[in-house]
């Protein structure tokens, strides 16, 4: 491909797409609200713009071929601020792909879409959404939106799912676990796949526990390697006894489904912070 964008290239998981993401494209326009996303690539450059642009948005998108969708807030909060980056941002990218013929948006959407569900239910991608906070919600919009451009205007999109792309801490990320290596390879066939439409695929790890079923975008060729089961042992052992009567253990959307509307899941959980440096 000639060019890539990626947005919310100054987040966490974001820094892990970049040098990958490089190697698939001549050009790479990484973009974020930071001040910068630390030492480029080759062939990458860096444009600092707000997703609830629409003008910068479409000016970024000009020439892409496909878009990988990234930038958000990541973390449950109130409704008004969720609404700017995460919902009008949606649009935003969505509606400046139309308007500059990009084929494709990979988006990051979020097992929080359907974060209700209660973990013994083995949920496929076609389950009717079931949010559990104002970012879950955000999720389902943007999914729908990309449904729409699709049938509408064929504007193609993966939108996957992402369960637990963070360091094994807690007993439901022994299911959860999504990898770096794994979403590298889930962005990449999202990318590759010579024709997608509109398809919802989970992102989650090769775990013994994963709650959630792919066979649906089984097409996407994404086949997980990793898998949580080699450290559930101590992460069992470590841990304290589950409340079976909380929301929080026995939800998908884990911490999400308990907090209160508007307020951190984020800070109840202990995500490390190892963020790649260039």
């Amino acid at each position: 491909m000639k060019k890539l964008v990626l947005t919310g290239a100054a987040g966490r998981l974001g820094s892990y797409l970049r040098e990958p993401l490089s190697k698939l494209c001549d050009t790479l326009v990484s973009t974020d609200i930071a001040e910068g996303v630390g030492k480029l690539y080759d062939g990458e450059s860096y444009v600092r713009a707000d997703l609830t642009d629409l003008e910068a948005m479409t000016a970024l998108l000009e020439g892409a071929d496909m878009v990988v969708h990234f930038g958000a807030i990541g973390d449950e909060a109130p409704f008004e601020q969720i609404l700017g980056p995460n919902i009008v941002g949606a649009y935003n990218i969505w509606e400046a792909a139309y308007r500059n013929k990009v084929r494709r948006v990979v988006y990051a959407s979020s097992i929080h879409a359907v974060g209700m569900y209660p973990k013994t239910e083995f949920i496929g991608t076609d389950v009717p959404h079931r949010p559990d906070t104002f970012y879950g919600l955000a999720k389902c919009f943007a999914e729908d939106l990309a449904r729409l451009y699709w049938e509408k205007r064929q504007v193609e999109s993966v939108c996957m799912r992402i369960l637990s792309c963070a360091q094994v801490s807690n007993p439901r990320a022994v299911g959860s676990w999504l990898s770096y290596g794994d979403l590298i390879h889930l962005v990449e066939r999202a990318i590759d796949t010579p024709v997608t439409g509109f398809t919802v695929v989970y992102g989650v790890s090769n775990n013994d526990r994963a709650p959630v079923n792919n066979a649906g975008a089984h097409y996407l060729g994404y086949r997980p390697k990793d898998n949580a089961e080699q450290v559930a042992a101590k992460i069992f052992a470590e841990a304290s006894p589950m409340d079976p009567t909380d929301p929080g253990n026995m939800c998908h959307g884990g911490p999400f489904a308990s907090v209160p509307l508007g307020e951190s899941g984020v800070a109840t959980m202990k995500i490390v912070d190892d963020k790649k440096v260039t």
